[in-house]
């Protein structure tokens, strides 16, 4: 007999730990993408996430015999501190299996509220099976972070908040999908209230398994995942959210790492909140369903879910979010090694800003150049691309080149590498001559 979800979203016990969080216009962001766009504040909850609601749900479902032997969980991080949190304030003890991989902040956080630590493997999928291992081994109850009814549950209290605190028209609805608990929540109780809101999940490119297993009508299991947003690294999603999407969700959209950071700066220019990248994938999707889709005047919501990110990775997102909001191109061009070839190729760029400029003698025939430039948009790369085309100068547009973002750039200029002549950034050409 299938669970009937709304009787359990209605009577699920969150708020013992968990609170109401805000349904917040997003203002910046709206007037940009000509849409009303609301965020649901779930990186306000103590713990900075979400997660805590189905956690706690399941938890407090136990029996007292059974809750006083100790849980278990496997986690990346905000399952976790859910877990750690509801056991501390349950009186029992939790031990966490963490992937190795896990940021730094996360696994203090579990620490500072009282949970055991154990790290294992490099994805969540490892975690998981050595804390299958330690429930048997040490007769712990294991608290599953997505494929649970109650924990599904716990998560769909978000949906009865939204439908609460926002009952005028909903358009669409964006959520981050990792092994499914959430959305599965959020689209169930949805879609027995209000069939006419579109439910749409959201992935990486990388860590696709929810519309790769839509796609084929089976779970699918990745044989890797990307593991920057490392809240929704799993390689193969739940059997029941896979059942409970199957029905209930309308469609993925997938991002990448770029769409991924300039959801973090929208969401910090609109809030001053930073999101982690699992917490700012349904911003990502959001943004890319507008963009697909050309509509304005629509009411549209997304779930803030996550926001543990470890400091240290904020340069990175910083620089990936002007590739993300189609401000930055990135060109390799070979130009003639003749008088007046640098000068023809200033005059392509015009007036556009560089970001980065590497020049480099192949030969005596030819050089080649790495630059990196302010743009206003893809069609703006594109007419770029075709400018120094049409000046003669063989170019490759290396923007969406993943390897070149992650390595090439950050080497071109290095003396073990080969003879270079490195500007600043900013660089001007007003009084270059040509070679």
């Amino acid at each position: 007999m299938q669970p009937d979800y709304l009787e359990r979203i209605l009577t699920a016990r969150v708020y013992d730990v968990a609170q109401e969080t805000p349904l917040d216009l997003a203002p910046r962001l709206s007037e940009r993408l000509q849409n009303q766009v609301f965020l649901k504040r779930e990186d306000m909850q103590s713990v900075f996430s979400f997660k805590l609601r189905g956690a706690y749900n399941k938890m407090v479902q136990l029996s007292p015999e059974v809750l006083a032997l100790g849980v278990v969980a496997a986690s990346a991080g905000n399952h976790a501190q859910g877990v750690a949190l509801g056991a501390k304030y349950l009186g029992t003890t939790a031990m966490i299996v963490m992937p190795t991989t896990t940021p730094e902040v996360k696994i203090n956080a579990v620490k500072a509220r009282g949970g055991l630590v154990v790290l294992h493997g490099d994805t969540y999928d490892d975690a998981y099976g050595h804390a299958q291992e330690l429930a048997t081994e040490k007769g712990l109850t294991l608290i599953h972070p997505f494929d649970d009814p109650d924990v599904i549950a716990g998560q769909g209290t978000i949906a009865m908040e939204i439908l609460r605190q926002h009952q005028a028209p909903i358009d669409a609805i964006f959520v981050a999908i990792g092994g499914g608990g959430l959305i599965s929540g959020i689209a169930v109780y949805v879609k027995r209230l209000r069939p006419d809101i579109r439910i749409i999940g959201v992935e990486p490119v990388d860590s696709d398994g929810m519309y790769q297993s839509l796609k084929v009508g089976r779970r699918v299991g990745l044989t890797q995942v990307g593991l920057f947003a490392d809240g929704v690294a799993v390689k193969e999603v739940g059997a029941e959210t896979f059942r409970l999407c199957q029905q209930y969700v309308d469609e993925i959209i997938l991002v990448n790492t770029d769409d991924t950071c300039a959801a973090i700066k929208d969401v910090f220019e609109d809030t001053r909140s930073i999101l982690e990248p699992a917490g700012a994938l349904a911003i990502a999707g959001l943004k890319a369903y507008v963009e697909r889709e050309q509509v304005q005047g629509q009411t549209l919501m997304a779930i803030a879910c996550g926001a543990n990110m470890n400091f240290d990775r904020l340069g990175f997102v910083a620089e990936r979010a002007e590739m993300g909001e189609r401000r930055e191109a990135i060109f390799a061009v070979k130009i003639p090694e003749r008088p007046g070839s640098l000068r023809l190729f200033c005059d392509c760029i015009g007036k556009r800003s560089i970001t980065e400029f590497n020049y480099r003698i192949a030969d005596q025939r030819e050089a080649q150049i790495f630059v990196g430039l302010r743009v206003q948009g893809r069609s703006d790369a594109a007419h770029m691309a075709t400018t120094f085309e049409t000046n003669g100068f063989q170019a490759v547009d290396l923007t969406d080149d993943e390897l070149t973002k992650m390595h090439l750039r950050h080497m071109v200029g290095g003396d073990r590498l080969w003879p270079t002549m490195s500007c600043s950034i900013g660089l001007s050409f007003q009084n270059v001559q040509g070679p």
